[in-house]
């Protein structure tokens, strides 16, 4: 980057700001601080540059956390070149064989609030996840607003009932995992699972190397699923824009 026009990509005009403490959803009797970039004009050039340094996209802003004497949460990433497809899932992708997947920008319908919310109180009954129903608003502002052209919802279908929304950004090297949320009456299809290798085979279809993940922290129950897609890379900390991120390979210690 050795222009003005290059560089303006990288650091595009923003507004910064931290929200205050709050409790962890990750550990318990831990406090987070998130930092936020919200950016109104945003090009995949910036976009791809803080995915790949840990960095995470919740509508027009981009955010990591800057939790006081905690740096518990490190980003993953899936290699997709080099990707091996375990037998559970080959059974899962064989479950889906007639599960109809469509790909387009983002939208908001009451299918997709009903779907959210019947999700998120499902986790909150099994696994404690502290619910309330989102709002068209707030579903507009966290999931629509800021995909920009490469933000993109993967929408699936079985027996034309819509029964999983998986949230994605296509990025210069690989696709970032945003969302995904799924009907949990339709256990048998592994939709979850489902969801995520397909986003293995989107990006070894678009010619890209990577599948970056988001967030896992050690001994968290809702991020250990992560762990069954291999190979992997780990990135610790968050540098800045203009640093080499530092990504390795990585082996979960119940594998290793």
């Amino acid at each position: 980057m050795n222009n003005k026009n290059d560089l303006e990509l990288l650091i595009p005009k923003s507004i910064d700001y931290s929200k205050n403490d709050h409790e962890c959803a990750y550990i318990p009797g831990r406090r987070t601080r998130m930092n936020y970039k919200q950016v109104e004009v945003v090009s995949k050039t910036f976009a791809t540059a803080v995915v790949q340094r840990g960095w995470r996209r919740y509508g027009r802003s981009f955010v990591y956390p800057v939790c006081f004497g905690c740096i518990e949460c490190k980003s993953l990433r899936i290699n997709v070149t080099n990707y091996k497809y375990s037998k559970s899932h080959r059974k899962a992708i064989n479950r889906n064989e007639e599960t109809k997947i469509v790909i387009q920008e983002p939208t908001i319908t009451q299918a997709h609030i009903d779907l959210y919310n019947k999700y998120h109180a499902y986790k909150d009954e099994r696994d404690g996840w502290d619910h309330q129903d989102i709002s068209r608003q707030e579903y507009y502002e966290n999931f629509v607003d800021g995909a920009h052209d490469f933000g993109k919802e993967l929408l699936y279908f079985i027996d034309d009932k819509l029964v999983c929304i998986d949230l994605i950004d296509i990025l210069d090297d690989g696709i970032s995992s945003v969302y995904c949320y799924y009907d949990p009456d339709y256990p048998r299809f592994s939709l979850g699972t489902y969801s995520l290798l397909y986003e293995i085979k989107l990006a070894e279809m678009l010619g890209l190397e990577w599948v970056y993940l988001g967030y896992w922290v050690e001994g968290c129950k809702a991020f250990k699923y992560k762990e069954n897609f291999q190979p992997m890379e780990i990135l610790e900390g968050y540098p800045r824009i203009f640093e080499k991120p530092e990504w390795k390979p990585w082996i979960p210690s119940t594998q290793a």
